[in-house]
């Protein structure tokens, strides 16, 4: 494939002025240059001076979860119990009903079963919150998962062991072209890979799912402590293929969620939430250490959750102790300190700048200003020589890498004041953290590539910035030297 007049957009060194052909020969950037000749069987794609980056990606996603979001209730934006019970009333159907996105941290009456009974009767019902670590059941739907009575929604552990049984009992109602149209609409967006850490064992799922889905993007799988052992066995290390026939297919890392979230208020912080408790550690100290040393002993990397500072701290302590790589996820709230020690040893700061846009309402109230004025400290991190890897953690954010970047430059909804701008990125830090390690477009790299309509690194001020980024077109998008998507 030869792509003509095009421009190189200077991702991590300085591209060449004006327009350059871009020669790929099977899934390789083979040449770069002005006036490249069409060999006899070369496929010419005309870029008519577009801007030309390295492929996207998303370096967080449970994609099971997001790939179903159009079939799922969508109680985004309820402001109390009493909205979202009436938008849940409204729905109509006997089979299991999942919905999602609602956000309990400030209604003053909480989710109860009750209060869902009363609007639901014998329809089974889930609700996921919208930071995914607690699920909102009816009585009825604890009774089809074998779960006891309670009288409140399920967080945290007692959430993710029953969440596996809710997405395969899910996954049987709306079936593969989710996936599909997931992934399809992923490569629209100039997306050629995701990090998919659903709650399942992905990396034996995943070969016969790849297949029958039929969209070729790079999916690096991953695999949950409760599964470590059978990967282990397996041989499969990161980088590898769990399948060999599916290239694009990889063995991502060992995850971890080794506290909770801001919502829910479970994150384990170091200091204690208004009304008294810090949040939960899932994973103690000492479990922690054992499980990164057996990843580090059999060549997985590690993606640690963490999102309080406490926990921040207690993964940085596991990583150093142990000598696994990888990265923390999240890194929400970072002791001043701890952003040195994560550079130090080396470690990936996977961050979801999107989540800001939800959290910083409510920041404030749950943690407390000075905690609120280090949340999300992108900047201190880059400053700090803190690689980022930046993804959306979908379905709590959409899919959407232009929207992480906007969210990373303005901190902010469009006609917002930014959120603790001096934690801000510029596009170009927020653009070389969401391709996925690759840099300016050149001859030895992967050709995975997308063909933009625009300049993303367009000047201007950080909030017409954000909307030039969220407004992104991306005309095409090529994954290992094959065209996966074109609207040119």
């Amino acid at each position: 494939m030869l792509l003509r007049d095009v421009r190189l957009v200077p991702v991590d060194r300085p591209a060449p002025d004006g327009a350059v052909d871009v020669r790929l020969d099977g899934d390789l950037v083979v040449e770069v240059g002005a006036g490249l000749v069409p060999g006899p069987d070369d496929e010419v794609i005309d870029g008519a001076g577009r801007w030309l980056i390295p492929g996207l990606w998303d370096a967080h996603v449970h994609l099971g979860q997001w790939a179903r979001q159009d079939t799922r209730l969508d109680l985004a934006g309820t402001g109390d119990r009493a909205a979202a019970l009436r938008r849940i009333a409204a729905s109509s159907g006997t089979d299991l009903l999942v919905g999602g996105g609602y956000r309990p941290a400030t209604w003053t009456e909480q989710p109860t079963v009750a209060s869902l009974d009363a609007v639901t009767g014998e329809r089974p019902v889930v609700l996921v919150s919208g930071d995914a670590h607690a699920g909102w059941f009816n009585s009825a739907a604890l009774r089809l998962f074998g779960l006891p009575w309670r009288t409140d929604p399920l967080t945290e552990a007692a959430w993710f062991a029953v969440l596996p049984a809710v997405l395969a009992r899910e996954d049987a109602q709306v079936g593969p072209g989710a996936y599909a149209a997931a992934l399809q609409a992923a490569a629209r967006l100039g997306v050629a890979g995701v990090c998919d850490f659903e709650f399942e064992q992905g990396f034996a799922v995943w070969p016969e799912r790849y297949a029958a889905v039929g969209v070729p993007l790079r999916v690096r799988t991953s695999t949950y402590p409760v599964d470590l052992p059978t990967a282990v066995a397996a041989g499969l290390r990161t980088g590898s293929r769990p399948d060999p026939d599916q290239p694009l297919l990889t063995m991502g890392s060992l995850k971890i969620i080794s506290d909770g979230s801001l919502n829910t208020r479970t994150a384990h912080c170091c200091e204690p939430y208004p009304g008294g408790g810090s949040g939960v550690q899932n994973v103690r100290p000492g479990e922690l250490a054992a499980l990164l040393g057996r990843a580090a002993r059999s060549g997985l990397e590690v993606a640690l959750h963490a999102i309080g500072d406490a926990a921040v701290t207690l993964a940085l302590d596991a990583f150093g102790a142990t000598g696994a790589k990888g990265s923390i996820e999240h890194a929400q709230l970072m002791l001043p300190s701890d952003i040195d020690r994560m550079a130090a040893l080396g470690l990936v700061a996977s961050v979801q700048p999107a989540h800001l846009l939800d959290d910083r309402a409510v920041t404030a109230a749950i943690w407390g200003e000075e905690r609120a004025a280090r949340s999300f400290p992108l900047r201190g991190l880059v400053d700090a020589g803190v690689r980022l890897a930046m993804g959306s953690d979908a379905p709590v954010a959409r899919l959407d890498p232009w929207l992480a970047m906007a969210a990373a430059v303005h901190r902010g909804e469009p006609g917002d004041a930014p959120w603790h701008p001096e934690h801000s990125l510029t596009a170009l830090e927020a653009l070389a953290a969401s391709t996925g390690g690759l840099g300016t477009v050149r001859a030895g790299q992967v050709a995975d590539l997308a063909l933009l309509d625009a300049d993303p690194l367009a000047p201007g001020e950080p909030g017409d910035v954000a909307r030039h980024l969220r407004a992104m077109r991306v005309a095409t998008t090529v994954v290992a030297g094959s065209i996966v998507h074109d609207a040119r």
